[in-house]
């Protein structure tokens, strides 16, 4: 009798230890890679590289992502820059997705990462970015593929990272950002 208590209290403490561990990790929302492609030799004139971009590497390993980290009040990104004019570098894709439109390199406009994307749900919504000591809103207008790259539809260029914020050269220019620097720059940023 005694054993068969011990081991009731033993079950009970564990299906307790298993339900914290469950809810903490449901919170936490770790974002882990979703798959890997591996990457096709672009075809002649295609993958854009007047603009940095990165083109595939024949047969190299890349990971992808259909989620991004936990949105915070402090959410860590990586900013990077694109056009999102008719013409421009991010151009390859057409118009934005949220709107369908092409909006100005003056205005303040940004693609977000797959997962923070959140299938269109922060589509035509604003965020504020803080970085180089500075502010700026900007509304997010686009996604950055994080689930597919290397094949003719992403211009031969890999998957976008998960925690990109991809930004038009005025969010760099509110940012007070140098030109000569402008490419990457650590950032955080939050839902307005």
């Amino acid at each position: 009798m005694k054993n068969i208590r011990l081991c009731t209290k033993s079950l009970i403490v564990l299906l307790i230890l298993s339900t914290i561990c469950s809810f903490s990790e449901s919170r936490l929302q770790i974002c882990m890679p979703s798959s890997k492609i591996k990457a096709k030799k672009p075809l002649n004139g295609h993958c854009n590289i007047e603009e940095d971009d990165i083109c595939c590497i024949k047969d190299k390993i890349y990971t992808t992502y259909k989620c991004s980290p936990q949105v915070s009040s402090k959410t860590k990104a990586i900013l990077t820059l694109n056009s999102f004019e008719k013409g421009g570098d991010g151009d390859g894709d057409g118009p934005s997705k949220c709107d369908n439109k092409y909006h100005s390199d003056d205005t303040h406009v940004v693609a977000l990462s797959t997962g923070w994307y959140n299938g269109g749900g922060r589509c035509l919504r604003n965020i504020t970015i803080n970085g180089n000591g500075r502010s700026v809103n900007a509304m997010v207008v686009d996604e950055c593929d994080s689930t597919m790259g290397c094949d003719e539809k992403h211009d031969y260029q890999p998957p976008c990272q998960n925690n990109l914020v991809i930004a038009s050269q005025g969010v760099w220019r509110a940012l007070r950002v140098p030109i000569n620097e402008w490419g990457e720059l650590d950032i955080t940023w939050f839902d307005e």
